[in-house]
C-alpha cells in the first residue's frame, strides 16, 4: 500500500493529473524546487523535500534529494527488522513511489550553441540515484521514470487496494535500470566525443567509448538459418520513417530475413519522390521502377526479374490502394511495406493471413551510425546518404546525354546503391531492366545482368547503366555495349580511366562520372 511519493521530474508532462490521483487515494506528496511549486499552484498538497529533511537545496540546486532520509525511506526493507528499527530510531518515514525524470541531457548537447559547461550542468546526479534507489527496492517501492506509465501505474493501484503487484513494480524496475544506463551512456559518448580543446562544435563523430542502448522487440523463430536464433532489438527514441518505425497490421511474425529485406526495400523505396516500387530478394533489389500510381510502378517493377520476385518483399511509397492490391495479391509474397493501406487493400489481403503487411511513415531520418559486428568488435560507419543530381555529373565523353539519357541514368545510380556490390544496373524510362548483383568481378555482375535480361526476354536497347564503383577495363563496358547500352554512370577514378573513355567514344556511348562510389557489402 502506497502511502508516500516523492516526485521530482524535470518533463512535467501528465505529473499534475498523477499527483492529484494519488492524493485523492489518499498518498502524502514530498517533491522538490520547481516541482513543488507547479503541484502547489494547482491545488495539489505537497511537502517539500527540504522541509522534510531540514536541510535546504544547495549549490544551485546541485544537492537536494542526497540525504539518509531521501534514501533511507525508498532503500529500506520492510521485511527486515534491523531495517524498519533504524529508519524508525532516526524519524525516517518510508518512501513508497518515487517518480523521477532526469534533467534532459541529451536534448540539451543537441542545440548547436550548447558548451560543455551548459553539458555539465544537464548532468543529474540526484535523480537517477534516487531511481536506482528505488528500483533496486522493487519489491517494496514503485518507481516510474516515464510519464507514459502514469495511466496504467493509477489503473492498476484503483483496481488493487492502492498498490500495484510486484511483477508491475519490478517491470517498472528494469525499465528504470535501462533508462538510467542509457542516460549515463549518453553522457559517456558525449564527453568522450570531446578533443583535448574540449569544443562542443569540435567533438568527434566517433567517441572513444561507445554506448549503444536497445530494446528488444521480438524473439524469432530463427536467424537466417534454422539452427540459429535470433532476436530484433530498436533503439529507444527510432528515427521517425525507419523500418523500426512499423506498425504490423496483419500476417504471420517478421523473421530474421523479413527484417533484413524488408530494410533495403524500404530504403530504396522512400528516396523516390514519384511513386515507386521496390521488389527486394535476399537483400538485393530485383526490380525498381517509378510510375504514375502504385498499380503502375509495381507492374513496371515486376517486369525485371518475375521469378526472383517471387516470394520477395515489396515496398512502395505511396498509399497501398485497391488497384496496386489486386495485381500485388497474384505474386506470392513475404511483406508489403506501405505508408498506408486503404480499406479496400486490406479487405483483399485479409484472406492471406500470413502475408504480413507493415504500415511505416514516410520521414528522412536516418539512423545516427550503420554497424556491423566483427569478430570481437564493430564497425562503425555514416549513412551512405548522398544523392546525385545533374549538378553534380561530369560528362567525361564527346557524345553528350540528352535529357532522356541523363535521367535513365540518375534512375540506374540510385537503384545501384541499394545493390549489393558488385552491382551493374540497367534502366530505361524509370524502370529497372536487368540487375547484376553481389559478384566478385564487374564483368561478371554485367554479364549476369544480360544473362537475366534476356530470360526475361527483355530488350537492353537504348538503356542506361550504372556501375558502383569504377570499370577497371573495358571488357565490362564493351559487354553492356554489346547488349544495347547507350548511357554509363559510373564514379571514376581508375587509373584506366582515359582507355574506359576512349572506349565509350570508340562504341558511340555517353558516360558520366559522379566521382561518388556506392559499394554495398
Amino acid at each position: 500500500m502506497t502511502r508516500f511519493a516523492l516526485i521530482s521530474v524535470s518533463d512535467k508532462t501528465g505529473v499534475v493529473d498523477f499527483a492529484r490521483a494519488l492524493t485523492e487515494m489518499g498518498i502524502s506528496i514530498l517533491s522538490t524546487g520547481g516541482t513543488a511549486e507547479l503541484l502547489a499552484q494547482n491545488g495539489i498538497a505537497v511537502t517539500e523535500v527540504a522541509d522534510y529533511t531540514g536541510f535546504p537545496e544547495m549549490l544551485d540546486g546541485r544537492v537536494k534529494t542526497l540525504h539518509p532520509k531521501v534514501h533511507g525511506g525508498i532503500l529500506a526493507r520492510r521485511d527486515l527488522d534491523s531495517h524498519t528499527t533504524a529508519i524508525a530510531s532516526q524519524g525516517i518515514s518510508t518512501i513508497d513511489m518515487v517518480v523521477v525524470n532526469l534533467y534532459p541531457f541529451q536534448q540539451t548537447i543537441a542545440a548547436p550553441e550548447c558548451t560543455l559547461e551548459d553539458a555539465v550542468e544537464n548532468i543529474d546526479i540526484g535523480g537517477p540515484a534516487m531511481l536506482r534507489s528505488a528500483a533496486k527496492n522493487y519489491r517494496d517501492v514503485t518507481v516510474i521514470c516515464d510519464p507514459a506509465d502514469y495511466a496504467q501505474v493509477l489503473q492498476e493501484m484503483k483496481n488493487n487496494g492502492g498498490a500495484l503487484t510486484e511483477n508491475s513494480r519490478f517491470d517498472l524496475a528494469r525499465k528504470t535500470f535501462f533508462h538510467t544506463a542509457q542516460y549515463d551512456g549518453a553522457i559517456a559518448n558525449y564527453l568522450s566525443s570531446l578533443g583535448e580543446d574540449k569544443e562542443h562544435t569540435a567533438r568527434s563523430f566517433y567517441p572513444r567509448t561507445l554506448n549503444l542502448h536497445f530494446e528488444k522487440v521480438q524473439e524469432m523463430r530463427y536467424g537466417e538459418n534454422p539452427h540459429q536464433s535470433a532476436a530484433f532489438y530498436r533503439e529507444r527514441s527510432v528515427p521517425h520513417g525507419t523500418l523500426a518505425d512499423y506498425t504490423q497490421l496483419q500476417g504471420k511474425e517478421l523473421s530474421y530475413n523479413n527484417i533484413s529485406d524488408a530494410d533495403a526495400a524500404w530504403e530504396c523505396v522512400k528516396t523516390f519522390d514519384e511513386p515507386a516500387c521496390v521488389i527486394i530478394k535476399h537483400a538485393n533489389p530485383c526490380g525498381v521502377a517509378v510510375g504514375n500510381d502504385p498499380k503502375d510502378a509495381y507492374e513496371r517493377a515486376l517486369q525485371t526479374d518475375p521469378e526472383a520476385a517471387f516470394g520477395g518483399i515489396i515496398a512502395f511509397n505511396r498509399e497501398l490502394d485497391k488497384n496496386a492490391a489486386e495485381e500485388a495479391s497474384k505474386l506470392f509474397v513475404e511483406v508489403l511495406i506501405a505508408p498506408a493501406f486503404s480499406p479496400e487493400a486490406r479487405a483483399i489481403f485479409s484472406g492471406k493471413k500470413n502475408v504480413r503487411l507493415l504500415e511505416i511513415p514516410l520521414g528522412k531520418d536516418l539512423n545516427e551510425y550503420e554497424v556491423k559486428r566483427v569478430g570481437g568488435g564493430l564497425l562503425l560507419q555514416s549513412p551512405d546518404a548522398t544523392n546525385i543530381a545533374v549538378p553534380d555529373l561530369k560528362v567525361v565523353t564527346k557524345k553528350q546525354p540528352d535529357n532522356r539519357a541523363m535521367q535513365d541514368m540518375l534512375f540506374a545510380w540510385r537503384v545501384a546503391k541499394f545493390v549489393k556490390s558488385n552491382a551493374i544496373v540497367f534502366c530505361r524510362d524509370g524502370m529497372t531492366l536487368a540487375i547484376g548483383a553481389g559478384q566478385m568481378s564487374r564483368v561478371d555482375a554485367a554479364r549476369t545482368a544480360v544473362m537475366k535480361a534476356k530470360n526475361a526476354g527483355l530488350s537492353l536497347a537504348g538503356t542506361a547503366v550504372a556501375s558502383d564503383a569504377f570499370f577497371p577495363f573495358r571488357d565490362g563496358l564493351d559487354i553492356v555495349a554489346n547488349a544495347g547500352a547507350t548511357s554509363i554512370i559510373q564514379p571514376g577514378g581508375s587509373i584506366r580511366d582515359q582507355e574506359i573513355i576512349d572506349a565509350a567514344d570508340e562504341r558511340g556511348l555517353t558516360m558520366a562520372f559522379t566521382a561518388i562510389r556506392h559499394f554495398r557489402h
